[in-house]
């Protein structure tokens, strides 16, 4: 159930993508032809990339696509080597905790308040809120189930491919 939530948070983000492409162009595209634009083009640029960046993070977890250096782990053994994939989850959960407490509080002040942006539009705040949150606690509990399954690849004695290779292709079709 969780990868097809990871798969459908990887969509929306392409989605997000191709929204922003197709906005960007078409008010280039306006203000080099009838010098007008799109109004409030820069408020839903800026929330298109919360989502771009934030939704397939989850997807980047279970890929275990994160940015590593391995200059040094490289040269342990293979079980210290596990030992620092689990250490590393369990300092990502700690770290993602604040920003989900402060995502869910940004999110629910801006929904109480009914915050918009100040534009032509007067577009809200919460969508974008909303999937800042979304984001980052479904790669918070990517993190927490694959430290788990870590943990217990380790208590069986076998070792963690740091690559991912047991890890399901979200881009593939059969997912």
């Amino acid at each position: 159930m969780l990868h097809r939530i990871e798969r459908l948070l990887l969509d929306l983000a392409a989605f997000a993508v191709a929204g922003l492409c197709l906005l960007i162009t078409i008010s280039v595209i306006l203000r080099a032809t009838i010098n007008s634009g799109i109004p409030d083009t820069i408020v839903m640029v800026a929330e298109l990339m919360v989502a771009a960046i934030v939704l397939p993070l989850a997807a980047a977890t279970t890929a275990r696509a994160h940015i590593v250096v391995e200059f040094l782990s490289k040269m342990m053994s293979r079980r210290t080597q596990d030992y620092l994939i689990v250490g590393g989850s369990i300092i990502g959960l700690l770290a993602l905790m604040p920003l989900i407490y402060a995502g869910w509080n940004e999110l629910a002040k801006t929904f109480e308040r009914g915050s918009f942006y100040f534009g032509e539009l007067a577009l809200p705040k919460w969508p974008g809120r909303a999937i800042f949150l979304l984001g980052i606690s479904f790669c918070w509990l990517r993190l927490l189930v694959m430290a788990v399954g870590d943990i217990r690849t380790i208590r069986s004695g076998a070792h963690i491919d740091p690559d991912g290779g047991n890890t399901v292709d979200l881009m593939g079709e059969d997912v």
